[in-house]
């Protein structure tokens, strides 16, 4: 008998892409076995895979990705447990991140209050009654360095919820590394740095588009070459989903938003296979677990091929859609928060099975106020659990091949297409933004779907179904009002004992460069080590660029 054509290809996957892993990062030393005992494949194929499964699935970690972007998955390691944390002052955030790193936690992520996302210090008038209370308060270079005291940062990886002002904290994290004499080029980790979900799900915009597509793409372009291991970009249906997008719209405008900084990056002069190996991705994992599974796979395969046949790129890693994933907190309640560890637990199995390389799993007690430390704990050991536990990581895509998956996947795709390609009968996603096409789209998703919940149509348990008389929640995480008091104090600490004619020549330096061509972020760098507050560096900005309006779309 012949060879088929899919064991010629399952050949050249071994030899090329499986092999070559398995030298440099061998399987795990864990028995690999079901609970009974029996033995687990690597990965599963169908009896008689034909030319249409090479196509639409192929092999893990080789185009389309449908089935993973890794070969051996997690079967070679666990995917980055990265629990999001941030609140008052850097002292106390400091103090938490090296508390979860002694419960296991393998990266670091950033929570950023909202002074600082929409970069003002925390002695602007706006900003009373804000500081440190959904993130940790950041100044200036003095704040960071608070905040990564005793956190070597060459062997952690952090991820920083920052958009708008993403150079600066980026800047001032090179900065602080620099202080551990850590050279930039040994950092990993994400800067979220998405600006699109920013005008149409969230908020946290300063500038104008235009403005904001130049600062993305000078840190693209700086990164290539001073930061090589940065991920510079975590494009974000996040976002898009708590606003209350559906799953295919989530897929759909985070690629959409995808697109859009590739093409500005190109403009910029950049060549794709210098800057795309670098994007990443963050989704939302929600309840709906073989529809979430089903996104994830479709994503992936959607991405690799806008890669490979709109932008041309050459090198794997450009086509590879690597994710973060973060459990959905608009699914957690307030009534009977211990539900939510199951939430919690189903959307992490979720992620996993869909192919993760890093995930955040919400607390119980989240949609009451910031997690406390013994619900942040149970939040990572949930992922633990499912990563040691469940039996779910010992093979690649193990959903793979059910009938209800392949065809969730196929629709999700198909559906995500057809919203691609109205955004670009308008010009792209600016554009589409600008004119309110995803805004939209999201608000009637959302209202959609509050009147199921509404109607009992959709069931949420404790909502509008198995109801129970309940006392009032205790041992909440209060953030001290007193953070606020603070962190003015040592504000206006750093302003007296700076050098601030220095701080006044980069500030002059940077206004120069943004009314020019000039990358930004030399200026940026200047301006952080002089102790120049984040404030002071966007308030520069801001009078080069302008502020944002964005228009009202009903």
């Amino acid at each position: 008998m012949s060879e088929s054509s899919f064991e010629k290809e399952k050949r050249t996957w071994e030899k090329n892409i499986l092999d070559p892993v398995l030298e440099k990062f061998p399987e795990r030393k864990e028995i690999l076995r079901t609970g009974s005992g029996d033995p687990v494949e690597r990965v599963y194929f169908p009896d008689n895979p034909g030319d249409e499964y090479l196509e639409k699935l192929g092999f893990p970690g080789e185009y389309p990705y449908t089935r993973g972007v890794q070969p051996t998955m997690y079967r070679g390691r666990f995917w980055t447990m990265r629990q999001y944390a941030g609140f008052g002052s850097a002292e106390e955030s400091n103090k938490r991140y090296r508390f979860l790193l002694g419960q296991g936690q393998t990266g670091l992520s950033v929570a950023f209050d909202l002074p600082s996302q929409i970069g003002y210090d925390s002695d602007h008038p706006l900003c009373a009654g804000e500081v440190g209370k959904v993130g940790v308060a950041i100044d200036s270079l003095a704040d960071m360095e608070i905040l990564f005291s005793d956190i070597p940062l060459d062997s952690v990886s952090t991820s920083m919820t920052i958009n708008s002002p993403a150079a600066v904290l980026l800047a001032m994290y090179i900065v602080v590394a620099e202080k551990q004499s850590i050279p930039p080029e040994k950092l990993t980790g994400t800067i979220q740095n998405d600006i699109l979900k920013e005008y149409m799900a969230r908020g946290t915009y300063i500038f104008p588009p235009a403005h904001s597509m130049r600062l993305i793409t000078d840190i693209f372009s700086f990164c290539i070459r001073n930061v090589p291991k940065w991920n510079t970009i975590s494009i974000s249906g996040y976002h898009i989903r708590e606003a209350g997008s559906t799953a295919s719209q989530e897929v759909a405008f985070t690629i959409a938003d995808g697109i859009a900084y590739v093409d500005a990056a190109i403009k910029a002069g950049l060549a794709v296979d210098d800057f795309a190996p670098r994007l990443s991705f963050f989704f939302n994992a929600h309840n709906d677990l073989l529809e979430e599974v089903a996104k994830f796979r479709a994503a992936r395969r959607l991405w690799a091929e806008i890669m490979k046949g709109r932008f041309g790129a050459k090198s794997a890693k450009s086509m590879m859609l690597r994710f973060h994933a973060q459990t959905g907190g608009s699914t957690l309640t307030a009534q009977q928060p211990d539900n939510n560890i199951v939430r919690v637990a189903i959307q992490t199995l979720a992620a996993v099975m869909g192919g993760t390389q890093s995930l955040h799993t919400n607390s119980r007690d989240e949609a009451l106020a910031l997690p406390s430390e013994h619900a942040v704990r149970i939040a990572l050991r949930t992922q633990q659990i499912v990563a040691n536990e469940s039996g779910v990581t010992n093979t690649v895509d193990p959903l793979a091949g059910s009938y209800f998956i392949e065809e969730l996947t196929d629709r999700i795709e198909a559906e995500a297409r057809d919203h691609i390609s109205k955004i670009d009968s308008l010009g792209g996603m600016v554009q589409a933004v600008e004119e309110g096409y995803p805004q939209r789209h999201i608000q009637e998703a959302a209202y959609s779907c509050q009147r199921e919940i509404e109607n009992s149509e959709r069931i949420v348990v404790g909502i509008n179904s198995f109801e129970i008389k309940e006392q009032p929640p205790e041992g909440l995480l209060r953030v001290d009002p007193s953070v606020e008091k603070t962190q003015v104090a040592k504000l206006r600490d750093i302003r007296k004992s700076r050098d601030n004619d220095a701080v006044a020549d980069c500030l002059r330096s940077l206004g120069k460069a943004a009314d020019s061509s000039e990358n930004l972020m030399p200026c940026i760098l200047e301006a952080v080590r002089s102790y120049a507050t984040l404030g002071e560096i966007c308030g520069v900005l801001r009078e080069s660029f302008g502020e944002y309006v964005p228009n009202t779309i009903l």
